[in-house]
C-alpha cells in the first residue's frame, strides 16, 4: 500500500510532466517564444501572450491560462475541477485558468488543444494559415485529419 507521501510525490510528478508536455507543445507552435514577465512563464506569438504557464518551482499549484473564444470550449474548460475565469479582469475576455493535477482534470491532449485554440485566437492570420497547411492537418482545426 502506498503512503500518502508517495501518492503526493507521484501526483506532483504527474503535474510537472503534464506542464512540461503543454509547455513543449506551446513552444512548438509557429513563432512561439517563452518569456518570463512577472516571474512566470508565458508563451507569446508576435509579442502577445497566448498561454500563461505559471511557475514550475513548486511555489504555486501548476496550471495554465488560455484564451478560449469558442463558447463550447470555454464552457467545457470551466467544468474542469478547479477551473475558473482568469483573474485581473482577463476572465471577461475569455481567459480561463485550469489547474493541473486535479482528480478528473483534463488530459494533456485536451490541454494542448486549448493551447492551440488560444494560439489561433491571438496569432496573426498568416501564422494560423500555416497551421492549417501542415501535412495531415484538418483545415479549420489544424489537428490531424479524420479518416
Amino acid at each position: 500500500m502506498e503512503s500518502t507521501v508517495e501518492v503526493a510525490v507521484a501526483a506532483v510528478g504527474s503535474e510537472l510532466k503534464t506542464w512540461e508536455t503543454v509547455r513543449a507543445f506551446a513552444l512548438g507552435l509557429p513563432e512561439a517564444v517563452e518569456e518570463f514577465p512577472w516571474g512566470e512563464s508565458v508563451a507569446k506569438v508576435r509579442r502577445k501572450v497566448f498561454v500563461f504557464l505559471g511557475v514550475d518551482d513548486g511555489s504555486h499549484q501548476p496550471g495554465i491560462t488560455v484564451k478560449l473564444a469558442d463558447e463550447e470550449a470555454h464552457a467545457h474548460a470551466l467544468t474542469m475541477p478547479g477551473a475558473e475565469p482568469a483573474g485581473y479582469g482577463l476572465g471577461r475576455a475569455g481567459w480561463v485558468h485550469i489547474p493541473l493535477g486535479k482528480r478528473g482534470g483534463p488530459p494533456p491532449e485536451l490541454l494542448c488543444e486549448w493551447v492551440e485554440d488560444s494560439y489561433r485566437t491571438i496569432a496573426p492570420k498568416r501564422l494560423v494559415a500555416g497551421l492549417d497547411a501542415r501535412p495531415g492537418a484538418d483545415p479549420g482545426t489544424g489537428g490531424p485529419a479524420e479518416a
